[in-house]
C-alpha cells in the first residue's frame, strides 16, 4: 500500500506540474488539457489519427492524465469528455467522463497516459450514457492506426467499435485497456454546466457551451472537417464511361472531270 501511495503521489506530481495554468476550476482544467492532447496528437505525421477514421467517428473521448498504478493489484482511473456527432452531424458540447477499472496479475510500477478514443458506432456511445461501457466487453476496442492514410492494424471497413490512442509517461508491465470502464461523470458535468448533470441533454444542447468548452468543440469541428475532406479526395472514383468509338466517317465519291465536255462517251 505504501509502494501504491507514493507511485500515486508521484504520477500526480508530474501530471499536475503540465496542467494549463490558466485554468481556474478543474473542468476547466481538464477541458484545457484535453485540448492539448488532441492537439500534439494531432501535429504528429506519423502518429496522429487517420482522415479515413475521423471522417467516420461517431463520438471522441479524450482523457488526459488517465492513471494506472499497481503491485500484483492494479487500478486505472481518470478524468475526461466525450463529445459525440449530432443528427446534423455537427459536434456535440462535451460531456465530463470518468474511467475506472482493476487487473490480476503480474504487474508493478505506475504509468500515467494521455488517452484518446474514437467511438465508430452509436451503441458503444449509448452504453456511456445509459451508465457504463466496459471496454473489451461491451464494445470491442483495438490500437488505433496511426498516421495521416495509414491503415495499419486494421481493415477497411472498420470493424472495431472503439480505437484507442495514447501517449504514455512513466513505465507499466502488461498495460491494456481491456476491461477499463467508461460512465457520466455526473459531478463534474453539474458543476460545469450549473446544475444540469443529464449526459443526455449536455450532448444534444444547441448553445454555446461555456469557455473554455467552446474552443475545444471548435478544434474538434476543424479536423474533422479536414480529415473528410481529404478522405473524400483519397476515395477511389468510380470508373468512368468508356469513350464510345467514333463511328467511321461517311464513305464520298467525287466524278472524274470529262476530258471532251459535249461529245459522245467512247
Amino acid at each position: 500500500m505504501k509502494f501504491l501511495g507514493f507511485t500515486l503521489a508521484a504520477l500526480l506530481a508530474g501530471s499536475l506540474a503540465t496542467a494549463p495554468a490558466a485554468a481556474v476550476t478543474r473542468e476547466e482544467t481538464t477541458i484545457q488539457s484535453a485540448m492539448v492532447v488532441l492537439r500534439e496528437l494531432q501535429a504528429m505525421p506519423d502518429q496522429q489519427i487517420p482522415d479515413r477514421l475521423l471522417a467516420r467517428a461517431q463520438g471522441i473521448v479524450i482523457l488526459p492524465a488517465n492513471f494506472k498504478v499497481g503491485f500484483g493489484l492494479g487500478a486505472r482511473f481518470g478524468t475526461g469528455v466525450m463529445l459525440v456527432r449530432t443528427p446534423g452531424h455537427e459536434w456535440s458540447n462535451p460531456a465530463f467522463v470518468k474511467t475506472g477499472g482493476g487487473s490480476i496479475g503480474w504487474q508493478a510500477g505506475g504509468q500515467v497516459a494521455d488517452i484518446v478514443l474514437v467511438l465508430t458506432t452509436r451503441r458503444s456511445i449509448e452504453g456511456i450514457t445509459d451508465g457504463k461501457l466496459t471496454l473489451g466487453a461491451d464494445a470491442s476496442v483495438a490500437a488505433g492506426p496511426v498516421g495521416r492514410t495509414a491503415m495499419a492494424s486494421t481493415s477497411l471497413t472498420f470493424d472495431s467499435e472503439v480505437y484507442a490512442y495514447s501517449r504514455t509517461k512513466g513505465l507499466f508491465a502488461g498495460v491494456s485497456l481491456e476491461g477499463s470502464g467508461i460512465f457520466i461523470n455526473n459531478k463534474a458535468n453539474r458543476r460545469f454546466y450549473l446544475g444540469e448533470n443529464s449526459a443526455t441533454a449536455i450532448l444534444s444542447a444547441t448553445t454555446t457551451p461555456p469557455a473554455p468548452a467552446d474552443e475545444l468543440v471548435a478544434e474538434i469541428r476543424r479536423i474533422t472537417s479536414v480529415a473528410a475532406q481529404s478522405a473524400a479526395s483519397e476515395a477511389p472514383q468510380p470508373a468512368t464511361e468508356a469513350a464510345k468509338p467514333e463511328s467511321p466517317a461517311e464513305a464520298r465519291t467525287y466524278p472524274l472531270p470529262d476530258p471532251e465536255p459535249g461529245a459522245e462517251p467512247r
